[in-house]
């Protein structure tokens, strides 16, 4: 019977197991409660015939199929994978071995999409792949980040710990977006409403008033006002489909630049200094990024690795372009708080905390404060960005209001003065 060199997760030295197969000798060591980091045939290639997860290309060919199925359902939610993260960090701080925690969790959904994605890691892990590789084989919603986090866990020994931290993290990341989205709809809502009733007044109700001005009073001699409201108005019901074919090119040419790098690298550092909206932009991107890099750095990953993965988390290509130069300088041997606060897009707050945990070795710590602080600020600048925004076009709109009532009630007024 062929033997088998396998490292248990977790550390300590490699051992030895008798097994018919490299799968069997997997499936052993599962039972065991044993979870393999690596494992091998000792004294030659293993058998090939029953034995196909031993050749380093087979993995693959045996992924197709249970890949193939995920594919074709489509990616589960951000809920949803935040929900069975939480669920497999649960069973594996339970004390369930990986491949008996993710059959438990498949046997509790019904959702086809996970169901596929559940059955592509049991294949995976049963035929000894780590729980990091089969996720990545999978890909989304598994990014860069939760693989990282689930391949430093498996190597310290603490899947279940940084499982919880990973699911911490993307529950925050989901309440982040939806309070980003409720944030919005109000705004969202009062805009369309604001311009519909505008358009509704300048097309239809101010023509049909100041029409009857025109056979009494000559345009040359009709209020500013007046004219500017009948100009406008004029132009619109004329061209309104130039109108609408300016704003459909308009869009078409934003989104195509928003799509390459360089346009949207411009887009995004002129978004950052619009008045209140660049305010809220960065709070949102510094408390992801706080957070990320405090789950990264505190699950044991190297700074430097962190700061790259994190990098993504931002949102903003270039607050993204910062980050990458401080990754440089941290390579060339430079702390991380001075190349972030030189790029003048981080708050000092940040920059000295980070300084402050880099020189007393207490960085996920202090991260994860700054964290905390940082979330607390984004839900203020959304509040008070909703609630600005709001105002600013009530007060736009009452102001276009007056300007045209005003151009209503000028000819009727000269027109009395001429009467009288």
């Amino acid at each position: 019977m062929p033997t088998f060199s396998y490292q248990p997760l977790g550390g300590g030295g490699n051992a030895v197991i008798d097994a018919p197969d490299r799968a069997a000798a997997v499936r052993t060591l599962r039972q065991r409660g044993i979870t393999p980091v690596r494992i091998e045939a000792v004294g030659g290639p293993a058998p090939a015939a029953e034995d196909a997860p031993a050749a380093e290309t087979v993995p693959t060919r045996a992924v197709a199929p249970s890949r193939a199925a995920g594919a074709g359902t489509g990616s589960i939610s951000a809920g949803e994978m935040a929900a069975f993260v939480r669920e497999l960090a649960t069973a594996i701080q339970a004390g369930l071995p990986l491949v008996l925690a993710l059959k438990t969790i498949a046997r509790q959904g019904r959702n086809p999409r996970r169901a596929a994605m559940l059955a592509h890691l049991i294949h995976e892990v049963e035929h000894g792949r780590s729980l990091a590789e089969a996720a990545a084989s999978w890909g989304r919603p598994f990014g860069e980040m939760v693989v990282s986090l689930i391949r430093a866990g498996e190597l310290s020994g603490r899947l279940g710990e940084v499982l919880e931290q990973a699911a911490d993290l993307l529950e925050r990341e989901l309440k982040l977006r939806r309070t980003l989205a409720e944030g919005m709809i109000y705004p969202s809502f009062l805009a369309l409403l604001i311009i519909g009733a505008i358009g509704v007044i300048s097309t239809v109700i101010v023509p049909r008033i100041l029409g009857q001005f025109s056979g009494q009073i000559r345009a040359g001699q009709l209020p500013l006002p007046t004219r500017v409201v009948m100009a406008t108005t004029d132009f619109v019901t004329a061209w309104w489909w130039l109108l609408l074919a300016v704003a459909a090119g308009v869009t078409m040419f934003v989104v195509n630049t928003y799509r390459q790098p360089a346009g949207r690298l411009k887009i995004d550092r002129a978004l950052l200094r619009v008045p209140a909206l660049g305010a809220v932009l960065r709070d949102v991107a510094v408390a992801r990024f706080t957070r990320v890099l405090a789950t990264l750095v505190g699950a044991g990953l190297p700074a430097l690795t962190s700061l790259r993965i994190t990098r993504g988390a931002l949102g903003n290509k270039a607050m993204e372009r910062a980050i990458e130069d401080v990754c440089e300088q941290v390579a060339a041997g430079k702390t991380i708080a001075d190349p972030m606060e030189a790029s003048g897009y981080f708050p000092p707050l940040l920059t000295q905390i980070m300084g402050v945990g880099e020189r007393s070795g207490r960085l996920p710590q202090m991260l994860s404060q700054a964290a905390g602080v940082f979330e607390d600020r984004t839900q203020s600048s959304i509040r008070v960005f909703t609630q600005l925004f709001p105002l600013v076009m009530v007060i736009v709109a009452a102001v276009l209001v007056a300007f045209v009532v005003l151009a209503v009630l000028l000819p009727l007024v000269q027109m009395q003065e001429m009467i009288g």
